[in-house]
């Protein structure tokens, strides 16, 4: 029997990528714009042909801004708060040419027999984080977010394939080597110094004046983030004087953002099967699915990469 293999996709991380990256013109016979669906089966064609999961989950954002994080700091993703309705409350700012496509991502995952993930109250970066502490096997983690690099566990062995820099088919695949020559410091380490550092892109400032080369030398020099604490309370850690000001006026942020920072290893996640499907789920649907939206292609490249044995649709 082969060794599993749990390959977990940041969903909402390709689906964003694949509607920016894959031409607004693929659409629908209706003329409804479907390029977000098909770059998501066509990435997860070429994820399955090339990595060889045994499993795979999609994990789901079932709160893209979980009221604990915003409660720590109210800055959290901020910037992409939208007003939906007096009555729904604030919601993601999503391009209505994808909102519309979400939906049919979810129905499709679900006729193919992709197990789609969430958890009420949680990120898809929380139940990733949850998958791969409560794994028992390797698992290569698929995303465009380097926050999940905080995953990586050579001895497991936990791997993330980043998409950011250079796409689906050219990902790299991210280990504690990897993230030594990037930063100087161990996979291990990648949480405390994001905390330092901090993420614009999610609203998170970091401690004042203190940048990327700044936290990789005292998280690399001290170990984690408690023992850089601990010397510069005790004032004697031979940190600069300025960086020793700024950690000292940052020390409540600090407190605040750890647990903003870290994704959460213990989430009680639902039972999902997620053995990599040997036949679709509902191959009646997935056709009218197909036919329906002009994505035979799509569909019949993925029954290819999944060897289903179905030629591939014209």
């Amino acid at each position: 029997m082969a060794t599993q293999r749990l390959m977990v996709l940041d969903t909402a991380s390709l689906y964003f990528r694949a509607f920016y990256g894959v031409p607004s013109s693929i659409k629908a016979p209706d003329g409804t714009q479907v390029n977000a669906v098909r770059g998501l089966l066509d990435f997860i064609s070429r994820l399955v042909a090339d990595h060889q999961p045994t499993d795979l989950i999609a994990a789901w954002d079932d709160d893209w801004r979980p009221e604990f994080r915003v409660a720590a700091i109210p800055s959290y993703k901020a910037h992409r708060v939208v007003e939906v309705s007096s009555v729904d409350g604030d919601g993601e700012d999503v391009p209505d040419e994808l909102a519309h496509q979400v939906e049919l991502i979810i129905e499709v995952l679900e006729l193919i027999g992709i197990a789609r993930l969430g958890a009420p109250g949680f990120e898809a970066d929380d139940v990733i984080g949850s998958l791969v502490a409560q794994s028992d096997y390797p698992v290569l983690v698929v995303t465009g977010d380097r926050d999940l690099f905080q995953l990586v566990d050579d001895a497991r062995p936990v791997r993330v394939l980043y998409t950011a820099a250079k796409g689906v088919g050219n990902a790299e695949v991210i280990d504690d080597a990897a993230i030594r020559e990037r930063y100087g410091i161990a996979a291990s380490q990648y949480a405390d110094y994001a905390l330092l550092r901090g993420d614009t892109s999610d609203g998170l400032p970091g401690v004042r004046g203190i940048g990327e080369k700044t936290a990789a030398a005292m998280i690399s020099e001290f170990g984690d983030i408690d023992s850089l604490v601990a010397a510069v309370q005790a004032g004697n850690s031979g940190v600069k004087a300025g960086a020793q000001r700024n950690l000292l006026a940052g020390l409540e942020y600090i407190d605040r953002a750890r647990d903003v920072v870290r994704v959460a290893p213990d989430i009680d996640l639902a039972p999902v099967d997620s053995t990599l499907p040997t036949a679709p789920a509902n191959p009646v649907a997935l056709n009218e699915f197909a036919a329906q939206w002009g994505l035979g292609g799509a569909i019949g490249r993925l029954e290819a990469a999944f060897g289903w044995g179905t030629p591939a649709r014209k």
